[in-house]
Protein backbone atom coordinates (compact mmCIF):
# COMPACT_ATOMS: atom_id res chain seq x y z
CA UNK A 1 0.00 0.00 0.00
CA UNK A 2 2.99 2.05 0.81
CA UNK A 3 4.33 1.80 -2.49
CA UNK A 4 1.32 2.08 -4.44
CA UNK A 5 1.04 5.78 -2.64
CA UNK A 6 4.44 6.33 -3.38
CA UNK A 7 4.13 5.95 -7.20
CA UNK A 8 0.74 7.93 -6.99
CA UNK A 9 2.40 10.66 -5.04
CA UNK A 10 5.67 10.38 -8.06
CA UNK A 11 2.76 10.65 -11.14
CA UNK A 12 0.98 13.76 -9.41
CA UNK A 13 4.68 15.35 -9.25
CA UNK A 14 5.15 14.77 -13.14
CA UNK A 15 4.24 18.20 -15.18
CA UNK A 16 2.30 17.77 -17.87
CA UNK A 17 4.65 20.12 -19.55
CA UNK A 18 7.36 22.88 -19.58
CA UNK A 19 8.08 25.93 -19.73
CA UNK A 20 11.19 27.12 -21.28
CA UNK A 21 12.36 31.01 -20.39
CA UNK A 22 14.65 31.43 -22.91
CA UNK A 23 17.85 33.61 -22.05
CA UNK A 24 17.23 34.57 -18.48
CA UNK A 25 17.64 38.24 -17.68
CA UNK A 26 17.76 39.20 -21.24
CA UNK A 27 13.96 38.75 -22.00
CA UNK A 28 13.81 41.99 -23.33
CA UNK A 29 16.82 41.53 -25.59
CA UNK A 30 15.19 37.76 -27.31
CA UNK A 31 14.14 39.69 -30.46
CA UNK A 32 17.85 40.94 -31.16
CA UNK A 33 19.01 37.95 -30.12
CA UNK A 34 17.37 35.64 -32.30
CA UNK A 35 18.52 37.47 -35.12
CA UNK A 36 21.96 35.96 -34.89
CA UNK A 37 20.74 32.47 -34.25
CA UNK A 38 18.04 32.47 -37.16
CA UNK A 39 21.27 33.47 -39.43
CA UNK A 40 23.08 31.14 -38.37
CA UNK A 41 20.68 28.58 -38.56
CA UNK A 42 20.03 28.79 -42.06
CA UNK A 43 23.43 28.89 -42.60
CA UNK A 44 23.69 25.88 -41.30
CA UNK A 45 21.21 23.98 -42.88
CA UNK A 46 22.11 25.44 -46.62
CA UNK A 47 25.57 24.54 -46.04
CA UNK A 48 25.20 21.42 -44.50
CA UNK A 49 22.35 20.06 -46.79
CA UNK A 50 24.37 21.71 -49.91
CA UNK A 51 28.10 19.52 -49.19
CA UNK A 52 25.91 16.59 -48.58
CA UNK A 53 24.45 17.22 -51.94
CA UNK A 54 28.06 17.42 -53.34
CA UNK A 55 29.01 14.20 -51.25
CA UNK A 56 26.47 12.38 -53.10
CA UNK A 57 26.10 13.37 -56.25
CA UNK A 58 30.46 13.77 -57.13
CA UNK A 59 31.73 11.20 -58.06
CA UNK A 60 35.23 12.61 -56.99
CA UNK A 61 33.79 13.08 -53.28
CA UNK A 62 33.17 9.01 -53.01
CA UNK A 63 36.22 8.84 -50.73
CA UNK A 64 36.89 8.35 -46.91
CA UNK A 65 37.31 11.73 -46.02
CA UNK A 66 34.41 13.09 -47.23
CA UNK A 67 32.08 9.97 -46.19
CA UNK A 68 32.89 11.01 -42.68
CA UNK A 69 32.63 14.78 -43.33
CA UNK A 70 28.62 13.76 -44.65
CA UNK A 71 28.21 11.91 -41.08
CA UNK A 72 29.05 15.08 -39.25
CA UNK A 73 26.65 17.33 -41.62
CA UNK A 74 24.16 15.27 -41.08
CA UNK A 75 24.90 15.10 -37.30
CA UNK A 76 24.91 18.99 -37.66
CA UNK A 77 21.89 19.28 -38.72
CA UNK A 78 20.08 17.18 -36.52
CA UNK A 79 21.79 18.86 -33.72
CA UNK A 80 20.67 22.49 -34.67
CA UNK A 81 16.93 21.26 -35.53
CA UNK A 82 16.67 19.86 -32.32
CA UNK A 83 16.68 23.04 -30.82
CA UNK A 84 16.91 25.95 -32.71
CA UNK A 85 13.60 26.13 -34.01
CA UNK A 86 11.87 25.82 -30.63
CA UNK A 87 14.42 28.83 -29.47
CA UNK A 88 12.94 30.95 -32.34
CA UNK A 89 9.30 30.09 -31.68
CA UNK A 90 10.30 31.23 -27.97
CA UNK A 91 12.34 34.60 -29.28
CA UNK A 92 9.89 35.70 -31.79
CA UNK A 93 5.98 34.36 -30.58
CA UNK A 94 5.98 33.59 -27.02
CA UNK A 95 5.78 29.53 -27.20
CA UNK A 96 7.53 28.60 -24.14
CA UNK A 97 5.50 25.86 -23.45
CA UNK A 98 6.55 21.86 -24.10
CA UNK A 99 5.96 18.69 -22.97
CA UNK A 100 7.27 16.81 -20.53
CA UNK A 101 7.33 13.75 -23.31
CA UNK A 102 8.39 16.03 -25.97
CA UNK A 103 11.25 17.45 -23.61
CA UNK A 104 12.37 14.07 -23.29
CA UNK A 105 12.62 13.64 -26.63
CA UNK A 106 14.66 17.16 -27.29
CA UNK A 107 16.68 16.33 -25.00
CA UNK A 108 17.75 12.90 -26.16
CA UNK A 109 18.42 14.00 -29.21
CA UNK A 110 20.53 17.26 -28.18
CA UNK A 111 22.57 14.94 -26.38
CA UNK A 112 23.13 11.79 -28.51
CA UNK A 113 24.45 14.20 -31.14
CA UNK A 114 26.64 16.23 -29.46
CA UNK A 115 28.04 13.17 -28.52
CA UNK A 116 28.08 11.12 -32.08
CA UNK A 117 29.57 14.80 -33.34
CA UNK A 118 32.31 14.51 -30.75
CA UNK A 119 32.73 10.68 -32.24
CA UNK A 120 32.98 11.52 -35.61
CA UNK A 121 35.18 14.51 -34.93
CA UNK A 122 37.85 11.43 -33.32
CA UNK A 123 37.02 8.99 -36.43
CA UNK A 124 37.85 11.92 -38.92
CA UNK A 125 41.07 12.67 -36.95
CA UNK A 126 42.30 8.75 -37.41
CA UNK A 127 40.87 9.09 -41.39
CA UNK A 128 43.73 11.80 -41.22
CA UNK A 129 46.44 9.62 -39.49
CA UNK A 130 45.78 6.96 -41.52
CA UNK A 131 45.95 9.08 -44.85
CA UNK A 132 49.42 10.32 -43.70
CA UNK A 133 50.66 7.67 -42.29
CA UNK A 134 49.65 4.74 -44.06
CA UNK A 135 49.00 6.25 -47.59
CA UNK A 136 49.51 3.54 -49.92
CA UNK A 137 47.09 1.23 -47.39
CA UNK A 138 44.77 3.98 -47.00
CA UNK A 139 41.83 2.99 -49.97
CA UNK A 140 42.44 -0.83 -47.85
CA UNK A 141 42.03 0.27 -44.57
CA UNK A 142 39.21 2.34 -44.68
CA UNK A 143 37.09 0.32 -46.87
CA UNK A 144 32.99 1.69 -47.40
CA UNK A 145 32.14 -1.63 -44.73
CA UNK A 146 34.58 -0.27 -42.49
CA UNK A 147 33.62 3.29 -42.29
CA UNK A 148 29.54 2.27 -41.86
CA UNK A 149 30.64 -0.03 -39.05
CA UNK A 150 32.47 2.49 -36.75
CA UNK A 151 29.74 4.80 -38.36
CA UNK A 152 27.01 2.76 -36.61
CA UNK A 153 29.05 2.01 -33.70
CA UNK A 154 29.39 5.89 -32.79
CA UNK A 155 25.74 6.20 -33.41
CA UNK A 156 25.10 3.35 -31.33
CA UNK A 157 27.58 4.31 -27.82
CA UNK A 158 25.51 7.77 -28.05
CA UNK A 159 22.36 6.22 -28.08
CA UNK A 160 23.29 3.63 -25.63
CA UNK A 161 24.98 6.22 -23.34
CA UNK A 162 22.29 8.97 -23.27
CA UNK A 163 19.02 6.75 -23.25
CA UNK A 164 19.43 6.28 -19.25
CA UNK A 165 19.63 10.25 -18.59
CA UNK A 166 15.55 9.93 -20.15
CA UNK A 167 14.77 7.09 -17.68
CA UNK A 168 17.27 9.03 -14.78
CA UNK A 169 15.04 12.40 -15.58
CA UNK A 170 11.69 10.65 -16.24
CA UNK A 171 12.18 8.96 -12.28
CA UNK A 172 12.08 12.41 -10.65
CA UNK A 173 9.09 14.08 -8.51
CA UNK A 174 9.23 17.47 -9.51
CA UNK A 175 7.91 19.44 -6.76
CA UNK A 176 9.89 23.14 -7.75
CA UNK A 177 8.26 24.60 -10.53
CA UNK A 178 7.94 23.79 -14.21
CA UNK A 179 9.95 26.94 -15.83
CA UNK A 180 13.27 26.06 -17.22
CA UNK A 181 15.86 28.85 -17.72
CA UNK A 182 17.12 27.62 -20.64
CA UNK A 183 16.20 27.77 -24.55
CA UNK A 184 15.95 24.16 -24.81
CA UNK A 185 15.33 20.85 -22.34
CA UNK A 186 19.29 20.23 -21.15
CA UNK A 187 19.50 17.12 -18.85
CA UNK A 188 20.96 18.96 -15.74
CA UNK A 189 18.17 21.95 -16.43
CA UNK A 190 15.57 19.61 -16.29
CA UNK A 191 16.81 17.39 -13.01
CA UNK A 192 17.27 20.73 -11.12
CA UNK A 193 13.69 21.37 -10.85
CA UNK A 194 13.31 18.23 -8.65
CA UNK A 195 12.50 17.87 -4.77
CA UNK A 196 14.50 14.55 -5.32
CA UNK A 197 17.94 13.15 -5.32
CA UNK A 198 19.77 14.32 -8.30
CA UNK A 199 22.90 12.95 -7.00
CA UNK A 200 22.87 9.49 -9.47
CA UNK A 201 22.01 12.04 -12.62
CA UNK A 202 24.89 14.29 -11.77
CA UNK A 203 27.06 11.79 -11.13
CA UNK A 204 26.42 9.68 -14.54
CA UNK A 205 26.38 13.47 -16.57
CA UNK A 206 29.95 13.61 -15.29
CA UNK A 207 31.09 9.73 -16.27
CA UNK A 208 28.98 9.90 -19.65
CA UNK A 209 31.05 13.23 -20.65
CA UNK A 210 34.09 11.14 -19.63
CA UNK A 211 33.50 8.31 -21.54
CA UNK A 212 33.00 10.43 -24.53
CA UNK A 213 34.39 13.77 -24.53
CA UNK A 214 37.60 12.17 -22.61
CA UNK A 215 37.80 9.10 -24.95
CA UNK A 216 37.37 11.13 -28.43
CA UNK A 217 39.91 13.84 -26.87
CA UNK A 218 42.69 11.12 -26.14
CA UNK A 219 42.25 9.55 -29.20
CA UNK A 220 42.31 12.66 -31.42
CA UNK A 221 45.80 13.90 -29.27
CA UNK A 222 46.77 10.67 -30.41
CA UNK A 223 46.42 10.41 -33.71
CA UNK A 224 47.64 14.12 -34.03
CA UNK A 225 50.99 13.22 -32.39
CA UNK A 226 51.57 10.26 -34.66
CA UNK A 227 50.29 12.60 -37.48
CA UNK A 228 52.85 15.38 -36.52
CA UNK A 229 55.77 12.87 -35.88
CA UNK A 230 55.41 11.82 -39.80
CA UNK A 231 55.16 14.99 -41.14
CA UNK A 232 58.24 16.53 -39.20
CA UNK A 233 59.78 12.91 -40.37
CA UNK A 234 59.34 14.20 -44.07
CA UNK A 235 62.67 15.67 -46.06
CA UNK A 236 61.21 18.42 -47.58
CA UNK A 237 59.27 22.03 -46.36
CA UNK A 238 56.67 21.86 -49.02
CA UNK A 239 55.69 17.97 -48.64
CA UNK A 240 54.87 18.87 -44.53
CA UNK A 241 53.13 21.87 -45.81
CA UNK A 242 51.09 19.84 -48.46
CA UNK A 243 50.42 17.13 -45.63
CA UNK A 244 49.37 18.77 -42.82
CA UNK A 245 47.14 21.43 -45.21
CA UNK A 246 44.98 18.08 -45.30
CA UNK A 247 44.52 18.73 -41.51
CA UNK A 248 43.57 21.85 -41.16
CA UNK A 249 39.63 22.16 -42.18
CA UNK A 250 39.58 19.33 -39.23
CA UNK A 251 41.42 21.17 -36.40
CA UNK A 252 39.31 24.13 -37.09
CA UNK A 253 36.13 22.03 -36.66
CA UNK A 254 37.54 20.70 -33.00
CA UNK A 255 38.49 24.03 -32.19
CA UNK A 256 34.69 25.46 -33.24
CA UNK A 257 33.56 22.39 -31.89
CA UNK A 258 35.03 21.86 -27.94
CA UNK A 259 35.70 25.59 -27.45
CA UNK A 260 32.34 26.18 -26.09
CA UNK A 261 32.06 22.82 -24.41
CA UNK A 262 35.05 23.43 -22.70
CA UNK A 263 33.81 26.80 -21.43
CA UNK A 264 30.49 25.74 -20.49
CA UNK A 265 32.03 22.51 -18.48
CA UNK A 266 34.48 24.30 -16.38
CA UNK A 267 32.52 27.76 -16.09
CA UNK A 268 29.26 26.00 -14.55
CA UNK A 269 31.84 24.04 -12.30
CA UNK A 270 34.19 26.78 -11.04
CA UNK A 271 32.75 30.17 -11.99
CA UNK A 272 28.98 29.51 -11.66
CA UNK A 273 28.54 32.46 -9.27
CA UNK A 274 31.03 35.13 -11.24
CA UNK A 275 29.46 34.11 -14.86
CA UNK A 276 25.62 35.24 -15.01
CA UNK A 277 23.56 32.73 -16.49
CA UNK A 278 22.41 34.39 -19.50
CA UNK A 279 26.04 33.80 -20.59
CA UNK A 280 25.62 30.46 -19.80
CA UNK A 281 22.48 29.67 -22.12
CA UNK A 282 24.15 31.72 -24.93
CA UNK A 283 27.22 29.59 -24.97
CA UNK A 284 25.08 26.75 -24.77
CA UNK A 285 23.40 27.42 -28.00
CA UNK A 286 26.39 28.66 -29.20
CA UNK A 287 28.12 25.01 -28.72
CA UNK A 288 24.68 23.66 -30.59
CA UNK A 289 24.98 26.25 -33.60
CA UNK A 290 28.80 27.33 -34.23
CA UNK A 291 30.16 23.87 -35.46
CA UNK A 292 26.75 22.56 -37.89
CA UNK A 293 27.68 26.56 -39.21
CA UNK A 294 31.33 26.78 -39.50
CA UNK A 295 31.74 23.69 -40.57
CA UNK A 296 30.93 23.74 -44.46
CA UNK A 297 32.20 26.64 -44.61
CA UNK A 298 35.73 25.93 -43.63
CA UNK A 299 35.65 22.85 -45.47
CA UNK A 300 34.12 24.55 -48.72
CA UNK A 301 36.85 27.27 -48.37
CA UNK A 302 39.82 24.63 -46.82
CA UNK A 303 39.38 21.49 -49.19
CA UNK A 304 40.10 22.05 -52.57
CA UNK A 305 38.16 18.99 -54.12
CA UNK A 306 35.17 20.69 -52.60
CA UNK A 307 35.89 24.25 -53.80
CA UNK A 308 36.71 22.78 -57.46
CA UNK A 309 33.29 21.01 -57.35
CA UNK A 310 31.32 24.03 -55.93
CA UNK A 311 32.92 26.55 -58.52
CA UNK A 312 32.21 23.72 -61.65
CA UNK A 313 28.74 23.72 -60.85
CA UNK A 314 28.48 27.51 -60.29
CA UNK A 315 30.27 28.00 -63.77
CA UNK A 316 28.09 24.93 -65.82
CA UNK A 317 30.29 23.15 -66.33
CA UNK A 318 30.23 18.91 -66.94
CA UNK A 319 33.81 18.04 -66.65
CA UNK A 320 34.31 15.65 -63.34
CA UNK A 321 38.18 15.19 -62.85
CA UNK A 322 39.09 12.66 -59.74
CA UNK A 323 40.85 14.69 -57.47
CA UNK A 324 43.47 12.87 -55.04
CA UNK A 325 42.92 13.34 -51.31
Amino acid sequence: MRLVMLMLNQTDLTPALFILNGVPGLEDMHIWISFPFCSMYVVAMVGNCGLLYLICCEDSLHRPMYYFLAMLSLTDLVICSSTIPKALSIFWFHLKEIGFDECLVQMFFTHTFTGMESGVLMLMALDRYVAICYPLRYSTILTNSVIAKVGLTTFLRGVILIIPFTFLTKRLPYCKGNIIPHTYCDHMSVAKLSCGNVKVNAIYGLIVALLIGGFDILCITISYTMILRAVVSLSSADAQQKAFSTCTAHIFAIVFSYSPAFFSFFSHRFGGHIIPPSCHIIVANIYLLLPPTMNPIVYGVKTKQIRDCVLRILSGSKDTKPQSI
